[in-house]
């Protein structure tokens, strides 16, 4: 079969693969992709599936697709820089195409502390940040924020819960100066 046309190119086997492997590094060249964001892109670009599937194979083999390794690394990245969950990671990494134990291996790298501080550490900046809004409006934002990174409403209103708490306890403190007046 060699020389035979494949896709609507009309190209030979050897021709196809080559237009498929400079395709493939053009795409891996500007952001690293999971083998099924790849697979997606050449078959967008009128590649046959086999020809793909060769080339994200070999592309495996030598290391320019390392999909356990992106997730681990977007899972750190999403999760260190915008706070998301374990959960939000996940869907997303699934939304990408990779594979259930690849990203089972990347969200277990965020420990259940690690999850709670981050949640904690957005709670608060938002609900400093609302110091002038209406307590119903700071409640519903920082709830906001937290379901769109993915945690839970439960923990989303303890810590409101506890922001509040703290809120009081500040307006009750009486500085020192206020003490020497009374």
């Amino acid at each position: 079969m060699r020389g035979r046309s494949l896709g609507l190119s009309g190209a030979t086997a050897p021709e196809e693969a080559e237009r498929a492997r400079q395709i493939a590094l053009r795409i891996l060249d500007a952001t690293p992709r999971s083998a099924a964001q790849l697979r997606e892109a050449l078959l967008a670009k009128e590649v046959a599936e086999a020809v793909a599937d060769g080339v994200i194979e070999r592309y495996r083999e030598v290391g320019l697709i390392d999909d356990p390794g992106l997730a681990r690394m977007i899972a750190r990245t999403r999760h260190g820089e915008r706070g998301k969950s374990r959960r939000a990671i996940a869907e997303e990494l699934r939304r990408k195409g990779f594979q259930a134990d690849d990203i089972a291996g990347a969200v277990a790298e965020i420990s259940d502390a690690d999850e709670s501080l981050a949640a904690e550490a957005l709670a608060a900046k938002r609900w400093e940040a609302l110091a002038e809004a209406p307590r119903e409006a700071r409640v519903r934002r920082v709830v906001a924020l937290l379901g769109r990174k993915g945690y839970a409403p439960g923990l989303a209103f303890e810590l409101v819960r506890r922001l509040e708490r703290a809120d009081i306890w500040e307006d009750r403190e009486v500085s020192p100066a206020e003490e020497d007046v009374t």
